[in-house]
């Protein structure tokens, strides 16, 4: 194969695949295939309409769309002309996307859906170099064009223009390593987003390098749902092309479960989140069948546990592992499509006690650490070399080293050209000599695998001076049936306190159990319920220090979202947020007998 030195050259190599089943969407309640035929005359046809349109080399072409087909449509169509893709992320707010679109100089628009077109017209004025916007799965209004009917204007190409291959390949070969290929915006706890710079080389070092670790082959199906307009999913979809696999796109996050049975992947990629809500369902269901079925599973996890060390080390199982894969694991394997081989996660720290749970079922998830600032895999465990608690070692090509202060830097060919329009943010975090400043705090152990404890900024410093990292304190929380998300806060205070947001299918099987019919503000506050959650949250004080210890809490009657701007869009809890919106119920708990606390 020709070396792949630019996306323009990946998607050439995709090309050659020539597979019936490139991509597979939902079409009428039922998965249709996209052939790689078909994805290249509709790429080829969008990027002769744009080039006819105007964009040319280095121009920047935004895209605020749900994953689906059109998404590789428009970023191969973009990257073909050399031009530079700006990804959207589809949850946000209509000035958040003007922001992107105005702060990124972006031409043209594409933009998924009749509301989100509704709310960017309203804000054009506020986008100044936008010239075109086009409409996906949404109708043409005035002066807007729909993704179809450009692909379709653009199929028809000028009588002096060569060959549509021909045409293809010599646009593809101006494409430089160097060339800035994408525009990401950070999601950024605090401030507005900035623009990361990364170049074909950059994100062609990472593809190349993980499409070699990570096995992924041609045979196989990869169900794709976490949102393209972030670097994971998107990086990890370039190794499906490269690779000739079959991609299909979920309908949303909400149908990920049936999508599963549907597709039967081979393969995924998803955020912690995901993976801690398939075994939350799991043990809620084993829970409530009761009688011989939850002592059954219960020994099988008891089972599967032992054998995680045999799993992760490759050798074969003993006997009753193998029974309890006949009778437990089979079915979870099942609820996966049936056909799974492995799952990739990353984004935020994955519990030791979910991975011990998809380790000792025979379901392996490799986990991984990385940034949008470096394109964006760091580290990732791998097929023969995995350890549970860590992200890896660093990948072939980067290099990591620890500061005094125990931050995480990277270097490698995969590391951002830097902020786009901000030199001094850029400085800020990348040195001279190359070294990245991740912000995030964490260790090599003796093996040389990466091991992330929390981010720099997130720190707690108690009132005592204590250093605490509230991440893993958190993720212990999340590890109760009863607790989905959780936020310790605590800096400069005398101790910790916890906002607590209940899994609330738990909670309201729990309440239909007992005939409680109340609203959700009296049932957070019953008595039993309570006693219920301090019990839980006991058991993680008694794995702590101290001063690591939870001394008081709150119920929340709502999950933290992106919409309600608790959550960035790759779901990190925006702290300061979160802080400023239950300040009244922060106050109380830390109002005025804190000194009764001390530790």
């Amino acid at each position: 194969m020709k070396q792949i030195r630019t996306l323009a050259d990946l998607f050439l190599a995709t090309a050659k695949h020539d597979r019936a089943a490139c991509l597979m969407h939902k079409v009428g309640g039922a998965y249709v295939a996209i052939s790689t035929r078909e994805l290249v005359s509709r790429v080829r046809s969008l990027a002769r309409e744009l080039e006819r349109a105007g964009i040319r080399q280095g121009d920047r072409v935004a895209l605020m769309a749900e994953n689906g087909p059109h998404w590789p449509t428009v970023d191969f169509a973009t990257q073909v002309l050399g031009a530079v893709l700006v990804p959207v992320y589809p949850t946000l707010l209509p000035e958040g996307a003007a922001y992107i679109a105005r702060d990124s100089g972006s031409r043209f628009l594409f933009i998924q859906g009749s509301d989100r077109l509704d709310g960017l017209l309203a804000l054009r004025g506020e986008m100044p170099a936008v010239e075109r916007l086009i409409a996906i799965d949404a109708p043409a209004r005035p002066g807007v064009a729909t993704l179809e009917s450009m692909i379709e204007t653009g199929a028809a190409p000028a009588a002096t223009a060569p060959p549509g291959d021909a045409w293809l390949e010599e646009h593809c070969r101006r494409a430089r390593p160097g060339d800035l290929a994408t525009l990401i915006y950070t999601s950024g706890t605090t401030g507005d987003p900035k623009g990361v710079m990364l170049t074909h080389d950059n994100l062609i070092s990472n593809i190349v390098t993980n499409a070699e670790i990570l096995g992924v082959e041609n045979d196989h199906v990869a169900l794709s749902f976490l949102p393209l307009s972030h670097s994971f999913e998107r990086t990890v979809d370039y190794v499906y092309f490269l690779a000739g696999a079959t991609i299909a796109y979920a309908e949303s996050v909400q149908t990920v479960a049936q999508n599963l049975r549907e597709v039967r992947p081979h393969v995924f990629v998803a955020v912690p989140r995901v993976y801690e809500k398939v075994m939350a369902r799991v043990v809620e269901g084993a829970t409530a069948a009761g009688g011989i079925k939850s002592r059954l599973f219960r020994w099988a996890l008891r089972i599967g546990k032992e054998s995680v060390p045999d799993r992760l080390a490759g050798r074969a199982v003993g006997w009753k592992t193998r029974l309890a894969d006949r009778l437990v694991f089979s079915k979870i394997r099942e609820r996966l499509g049936g056909r799974f081989r492995y799952a990739l996660s990353g984004g935020a720290p994955l519990a030791q006690e979910v991975a011990e749970f998809f380790w000792g079922a025979g379901l392996p998830v490799y986990e991984g650490y990385g940034l949008t600032e470096t394109s964006p895999v760091i580290s990732v465990n791998v097929p023969g070399a995995v350890k549970l608690g860590t992200v890896g070692r660093p990948i072939p090509g980067v290099e990591v080293r620890i500061a005094d202060d125990g931050e995480i830097l990277s270097r490698g060919r995969n590391t951002m050209r830097g902020y786009f329009g901000k030199p001094e943010a850029t400085a800020e975090v990348l040195a001279a000599d190359g070294w990245f400043h991740t912000g995030d705090i964490g260790h090599l152990d003796a093996d040389g695998f990466l091991v992330i404890t929390d981010r720099k900024k997130e720190i707690i410093v108690n009132a005592y001076g204590k250093n605490i990292a509230p991440a893993p304190i958190e993720n212990a929380l999340k590890m109760s049936r009863w607790i989905a998300q959780a936020v310790v806060v605590g800096d400069q205070r005398q101790f910790l306190a916890a906002l607590l947001v209940p899994d609330f299918e738990v909670v309201q099987a729990w309440a239909r159990g007992r005939s409680l019919e109340l609203s959700t503000a009296a049932l957070l506050a019953h008595p039993e319920l309570r006693r219920t959650i301090a019990g839980e949250i006991e058991i993680v004080n008694s794995r702590l220090a101290r001063y690591e210890q939870i001394r008081e809490w709150e119920l929340l009657a709502a999950d933290f979202t992106i919409e309600g701007g608790e959550l960035t869009p790759k779901m990190s809890v925006k702290r300061r947020v979160i802080a400023t919106k239950y300040k009244q119920i922060l106050d109380r708990i830390f109002a005025p007998s804190e000194g009764e606390k001390e530790r």
